[in-house]
């Protein structure tokens, strides 16, 4: 028995003896101040690629297709031929008109002659009133016949011209609607082919009220070209392989109305494509300027934790402990959330380490490298 409580004493005594365990050091995390600076709001809305003019070449005469004179997808010029239409019949008619305006013009020439002849006979009372009239009646209805005549050659003419089809715009053209030898035009086949211009191209898609709205209250209205301001309604769209599109687009017309179907505004923009990129009829992600926030605060997404409480983030006052606040967030822009309410600028807080926080824990603050807090999205 004496030995258990010898025992009992040596514990107890070692235990008072040793060195007591070094307290934990505060742990390490990366802070960065808050600051403030202008934020563009971008916004991202579904979008449909559609041609700036889309034309149909079709017959304008009646007749045989003899010929064809293009390569089916590749780009033609504005005028240049395209088909050629039987001509037989309308060289006819235009000659046939032809030798009519010449006799229309040679009896003109005659009747003029005539009158001619007539005034001094008339004024020497060598012929009547009646032989001047019937002289002058005579011209008058000769000069008609021959405007006639002229009117017929033109229209003749005309018509012969539309044998030849020629491109109305520059562009691609599509496959032929219609095969050598089809008789084609009115009684017959008349669309002959398409033609597409993609030098340009347009791009519609919808905005939500609330965005449309909020654009317009921020002066940022997209649908309105201001020349005092600094910019442009710019925007991009991302091709089908995720990729942005090099080149930028301008709104150029918004809907004075919202479709009461969907809430949206319709909204356009025109693309330049001289790649010929951007297909018509492709669907694509428009990203479009819908807010500039003036000395916006944000701060980097990873810093902002999210419960069923809301959002937070961590704060390490002057005294190096951190305190965990709630906050109000914005929209994101880039890699940055705007915080509309619960921190100042100039305050610091936690970008990393945070996950082993608790509030009003005491921490080493480390500097990070700073976020840039203009980037978009």
């Amino acid at each position: 028995m004496s030995l258990i409580i010898l025992a009992a004493a040596g514990i107890g005594l070692w235990l008072f003896l040793k060195p007591k365990t070094e307290v934990s050091r505060p742990p390490i995390v990366a802070v960065e101040p808050v600051g403030t600076s202008d934020v563009n709001i971008y916004g991202e809305y579904a979008g449909r690629i559609r041609a700036q003019q889309f034309v149909e070449v079709r017959a304008r005469v009646e007749g045989y297709l003899e010929k064809m004179f293009f390569e089916e997808g590749t780009h033609i010029d504005k005028g240049q031929t395209l088909f050629i239409i039987d001509q037989k019949v309308y060289k006819a008619r235009a000659e046939k008109a032809r030798a009519q305006l010449l006799k229309a013009r040679a009896n003109s020439q005659k009747a003029e002659r005539d009158l001619a002849r007539i005034r001094p006979l008339y004024e020497q009372n060598a012929a009547s009133q009646l032989d001047l009239d019937n002289a002058e009646a005579a011209y008058e209805s000769a000069k008609a016949e021959e405007s006639v005549a002229a009117a017929d050659l033109t229209q003749a003419e005309l018509t012969l011209s539309y044998t030849r089809v020629t491109s109305p715009i520059s562009g691609y053209v599509s496959e032929r609607s219609a095969d050598i030898g089809t008789l084609v035009g009115p009684g017959g086949k008349s669309l002959l082919a398409t033609v597409v211009k993609s030098d340009s191209v347009l791009v519609d898609f919808s905005m939500t009220a609330l965005d449309y709205l909020n654009s317009k209250n921020r002066n940022v209205n997209i649908g309105q070209r201001d020349t005092n301001r600094e910019w442009e309604p710019f925007v991009t769209v991302t091709l089908a392989d995720g990729s942005v599109y090099p080149h930028r687009g301008l709104v150029d017309f918004a809907s004075p109305q919202v479709d009461p179907a969907t809430g949206t505004f319709s909204v356009r923009a025109e693309m330049p494509n001289p790649d010929h990129v951007l297909l018509p009829g492709e669907f694509t992600r428009v990203r479009v300027l819908k807010d500039v926030r003036t000395d916006a605060i944000s701060v980097p997404a990873k810093a902002v934790e999210i419960e069923r409480g809301g959002a937070y983030i961590y704060v390490v006052r002057p005294d190096s402990v951190v305190e965990r606040r709630f906050v109000e967030t914005g929209p994101e822009a880039g890699n940055n959330i705007i915080i509309e309410r619960g921190v100042a600028a100039g305050e610091n807080i936690v970008t990393e380490g945070f996950h082993k926080l608790r509030h009003g824990m005491k921490v080493l603050p480390q500097a990070s490298a700073p976020s840039d807090s203009t980037a978009t999205r």
